[in-house]
């Protein structure tokens, strides 16, 4: 098979006429790119300039659909075709798609839209997690799936740090009293030297607060949790090892979470572990709700003892009633660690290279192993 800078692929078919053996040259389309993401953030991440970029730079058709919220789901109106594109309404547009670009919002891939993707090839999720979107049906059909999580990551441990130097301050309390007409004296107030920062997760996300922490004037001790890794290993990032949550809750004036959410993180820091914090600590959760008891965390610092902030919950989001959106040590951000606003760019360009390392046939830096995938945010 022969690749024309066109994006045509011109098979050679060796046919047997009359005359003998001849060489006849027969025309067959590459299959295209769909472009598929919630409606809001289809114009953010994968704008038309980008998409314009990846035809380019490709020499494919590149489709793109908008789903609105209440599209979702395996029957849903998005599977009928993308309106106002000529040639591409009714069902089978998604017929000759080779590689399909996601986003937030996109609906799971399911059999039943796998089934008119029939020759679809490669998942480049422009996005985090894939664990919503893949299911086992794309493993079994030996698709190969990548996403931009480590693009994603830098936002969020960046994001962390910052909430590390507001911990480590105690801005919180130090905001509250200011508001209550207090101004705290000098011998009041905390810096950040020398304070001790338990990370529990060596995630991407993990270890990229770990590397900021190491490198910061502060001076911070590093604590890891991860049962998944070894005391050398946390050597090599810049922290110390520890085998027990408990301890490291403990020794830790700011606890920040970084694992990813699996049935055996599910209220990994639970009201035993809370507890074990000394008191004026903080908790910072960027990772998932989930991992986090809220009922016991609230009470902590509804008590005063703990501080809190918080970019995901459980549930999520919280209802207006719960009192860690009012208590005055406690901030609540609606899941804005990751990529947001201009940061979203970000995850549409590396979806555009990654494309085109795929059909260079070149390593995919985002590429997910259904093995690891248990381990994955």
């Amino acid at each position: 098979m022969i690749v024309a800078p066109d994006g045509w692929h011109r098979q050679c078919v060796f046919a047997l006429g009359r005359k003998g053996r001849g060489l006849r040259m027969a025309k067959a389309r590459a299959g295209g790119v769909a472009v598929v993401m919630g409606a809001e953030e289809l114009g953010v991440v994968m704008p038309g300039d980008l998409r314009e970029r990846l035809r380019e730079s490709t020499g494919r058709v590149v489709r793109a659909k908008a789903v609105q919220s209440s599209e979702g789901g395996e029957n849903a109106p998005w599977l009928e075709g993308l309106e106002g594109m000529e040639g591409l309404e009714g069902p089978d547009w998604l017929g000759d798609v080779e590689v399909l670009v996601t986003g937030w919002g996109c609906p799971p891939l399911t059999k039943a839209v796998l089934d008119r993707a029939p020759r679809l090839r490669a998942v480049v999720h422009a996005a985090g997690s894939v664990k919503w979107l893949v299911t086992e049906e794309v493993w079994e059909r030996g698709i190969v799936v990548s996403s931009a999580a480590g693009v994603n990551a830098g936002p969020v441990a960046d994001f962390t740090l910052a909430l590390i130097t507001l911990a480590a301050k105690d801005a919180l309390p130090m905001a509250a009293a200011y508001a209550n007409g207090r101004w705290p004296a000098f011998t009041e107030r905390r810096g950040a030297d020398g304070r001790t920062v338990g990370v529990i997760g060596a995630s991407r996300i993990g270890r990229g607060v770990m590397a900021g922490l190491r490198t910061s004037a502060a001076g911070y001790r590093v604590l890891l949790y991860d049962p998944y890794v070894t005391a050398e290993d946390a050597e090599r990032l810049g922290a110390e090892y520890v085998s027990c949550l408990a301890d490291l809750c403990r020794a830790s004036d700011i606890v920040t979470v970084h694992a990813p959410e699996t049935p055996e993180t599910r209220r990994l820091l639970d009201e035993q572990h809370l507890a074990l914090i000394p008191d004026g600590g903080t908790v910072i959760n960027t990772a998932r709700g989930s991992i986090v008891d809220t009922g016991a965390l609230e009470r902590e610092c509804a008590a005063g003892r703990l501080s809190a902030w918080l970019d995901v919950t459980d549930p999520e989001p919280l209802q207006k009633e719960r009192p860690l959106l009012s208590l005055p040590n406690v901030m609540v951000t609606p899941h804005i660690a990751g990529a947001q606003g201009s940061e979203g760019r970000r995850l549409g360009v590396w979806a555009v290279e990654e494309v085109k390392r795929w059909m260079r046939g070149e390593r995919l830096l985002g590429e997910v192993r259904r093995e690891e995938l248990g381990r994955l945010a």
